[in-house]
């Protein structure tokens, strides 16, 4: 009987390559589904968290809203304007007080979805606007298919359009916000407006 050669055979090596290959690959194919895992789960925290940035600084703009129009170089403009946008959405535009902390000045704002999927705040730089002034733009929420506003009026009927002079700015009970959202999602949000 001959000794057996020491070391492995051909065959041996080949079989714990294909077994090396195979737990690499595994592995390769586990990392990356973790990597995309990771990758998601970070943009779905991005998209909700600027949301819900959006509805708190849009609660605590219509929680300061002021019943006093704006006064413009042709007349004046009711305290509160909310009116649907066929195309896009709604269009709300409104005066507001100072916030309590005195960061921000009494003035005129506008919240408007444009055509780039972006809901837009628009800022003038006060109450009553000196001639030709235009607003800045800041987007607020990218995203955005569709944006809807409906008003509860006293007699508890929801409606698409809002006209407020001081005196039936008072009877506006709640506003009902409702965004598509491109990923699909659908948000509604009902903000009760006391009297």
């Amino acid at each position: 009987m001959r000794p057996r050669p020491h070391g492995f055979t051909l065959i041996e090596l080949l079989t714990a390559l294909l077994i090396l290959a195979l737990l690499a690959l595994m592995s390769y194919r586990g990392l990356a589904a973790v990597l995309d895992t990771r990758s998601h789960l970070s943009q779905e925290s991005s998209k909700w968290r600027q949301v819900n940035a959006f509805f708190a600084r849009f609660e605590r703009d219509i929680q300061l809203a002021a019943p006093r129009p704006t006064r413009i170089e042709t007349g004046s403009v009711a305290a509160w304007l909310g009116r649907p946008d066929s195309k896009l959405g709604a269009h709300l535009e409104f005066s507001r007080f100072a916030t309590n902390e005195g960061i921000d000045a009494p003035r005129r704002l506008a919240y408007h979805l444009n055509d780039k999927q972006e809901i837009e705040l628009w800022l003038w730089n006060g109450l009553d606007g000196a001639p030709g002034q235009l607003p800045e733009h800041h987007v607020v929420l990218t995203g955005v298919t569709r944006f809807e506003l409906h008003y509860l009026a006293a007699d508890l009927t929801w409606v698409d359009t809002w006209s407020a002079t001081q005196s039936n700015l008072r009877t506006l009970r709640a506003l009902r916000v409702r965004i598509f959202l491109a990923s699909g999602e659908e948000i509604v949000r009902v903000f009760g407006l006391g009297s």
